[in-house]
Order: C-alpha cells, then sequence, then structure tokens
C-alpha cells in the first residue's frame, strides 16, 4: 500500500497562536511529506509495498523503518491536536487520576518526559498490553507499537516541530501544546 500524506484534520492556520501556518507549511508541508515521498521510493517492490503502515512499523528496519514510523508517527501528531479545546472525558480522567494522580499530575510528568528527552524523538501516552497506561519516550522514529503498546497521545519533540515558534525552547513548545490537546482523540484511543 503507497504511503499517502493525508489532509490535515483542520486549516494550516487554525492551531494558531500556538503553532503557526508557517510551522505547518514546513512541518507538515514538507517534513512529513518528505518521509511519505522517500517511504514511497523505499518500499517500492519490497515486500512491504502492500503492507499496511502499521505492519510497515511493525515489521520493517532501518530506513524502511525511519520513514513508515514517521508517516505514522506525524499522522498520529496531527490527530493529537485541535483547534477546539475541551476537558478529557471521564474515561480518560479516571484512568489519569489512578495512574498519575490527577490529569493535571500527568501534564507535569508527560512535560518533564518529553522535555528530558535528548535530541529528536517522540513523547507518549500509551496502553500497555495489561490495559495499564504510561508515559514512554521514543528516539528518532521509535514507536511504542513495536514495543506491544497502543498509542494514545502524542508529542513530536524534534526541532522542527517547534523552532519557526519557539526556537530551541522546548519547554516553551510544551507549554503551549497543551492548549492544542485533542482529548476526544485521546479518550478513543483509549478505547
Amino acid at each position: 500500500m503507497a504511503l499517502t500524506l493525508p489532509e490535515l484534520p483542520y486549516a494550516r492556520d487554525a492551531l494558531q497562536p500556538h503553532m503557526s501556518a508557517e510551522t505547518l507549511d514546513y512541518h507538515y508541508g514538507k517534513h512529513h511529506k518528505a518521509y511519505v515521498d522517500n517511504g514511497n521510493k523505499l518500499i517500492s517492490g519490497t515486500e512491504f509495498e502492500n503492507m499496511s503502515l502499521d505492519d510497515m512499523v511493525r515489521k520493517s528496519s532501518g530506513k524502511i523503518f525511519n520513514n513508515a514510523a514517521q508517516v505514522w508517527n506525524h499522522t498520529f501528531f496531527w490527530n493529537c491536536l485541535t483547534p477546539k479545546q475541551a476537558a478529557p472525558g471521564k474515561k480518560l480522567t479516571d484512568a489519569l487520576v489512578k495512574t498519575f494522580g490527577g490529569v493535571d499530575d500527568f501534564k507535569k510528568q508527560f512535560t518533564e518526559a518529553a522535555i528530558g528527552t535528548f535530541g529528536s524523538g517522540w513523547a507518549w501516552l500509551v496502553k500497555n498490553g495489561d490495559g495499564s497506561i504510561a508515559i514512554a519516550t521514543t528516539q528518532g522514529a521509535g514507536n511504542p507499537m513495536t514495543a506491544g503498546a497502543t498509542p494514545l497521545l502524542t508529542c513530536d519533540v524534534w526541532e522542527h516541530a517547534y523552532y519557526i515558534d519557539y526556537r530551541n525552547a522546548r519547554p516553551t513548545y510544551l507549554e503551549h501544546f497543551w492548549a492544542l490537546v485533542n482529548w476526544d482523540f485521546v479518550e478513543k484511543n483509549l478505547g
């Protein structure tokens, strides 16, 4: 199955003032698109050419994995964001309270994990095979599906995700991230 660049679930300027249209032009329009284009070149004529994106992420390695996982991670990331802020639903709130002590406690721990991710990578809220939830981080194109976890929420902490708006101030980017989280999407992923 060819990799595709899905449409954003909102207009490119919809996340302002927290994420600029210029950031989306570069991050989505150039970086995400490059992973799609490079991935399609790499999978052409291979066993991965007809696989679903999820299977590519779980079964590939090297350059194919890096590009396929970045397509998956970015597509998921865009869906984790919304211009329509709402509070987390009851099921998600209950899970966050049970695991982290509260929504604000979760945000603090997730933010610390994201800021503390060395170099380029991703911060995640995941559901483990036993149904528990946890915060995880991955380096580079890493994706928790390769370890059997189900992604619920992610934050891209590659510098290209925030450099235009916040330069190298990852903590400031994280402060603004919380104003954009699509809690409905996160709760839907919780199942």
